[in-house]
């Protein structure tokens, strides 16, 4: 069974998110989560790709909305463990100047 943590960041920036924002994340998440357990591939449709040069991994959750999350030690035998970073826009994600 996978596991998690939000660092503390992660939390602020999710508590910010509009309820449809939010809805759309939980949406992803139970893909994510569901992939996770299948320990197969994720789904195209998250387009989850690792940041160049990073450890970091992106999920995307709508058309304008991604988090960063990164894989930690295993908390339970056998279960990933996975460390969320940060979620927003692509814009407040990545930094990006509008």
């Amino acid at each position: 069974m996978p596991t998690y943590e939000a660092l503390a960041a992660f939390q602020r920036q999710f508590g910010k998110l509009d309820a449809a924002q939010k809805a759309a994340f939980r949406r992803a998440l139970a893909v994510f989560i569901a992939d996770l357990k299948a320990g197969g591939s994720f789904s195209p449709e998250l387009r989850v790709h690792k940041l160049v040069n990073t450890e970091i991994w992106s999920v995307t959750w709508a058309k304008d909305g991604c988090a960063l999350f990164r894989y930690g030690d295993e908390v339970a035998s056998g279960g990933t463990h996975i460390v969320w970073e940060a979620v927003g826009t692509h814009a407040e994600v990545y930094n990006f100047e509008k």
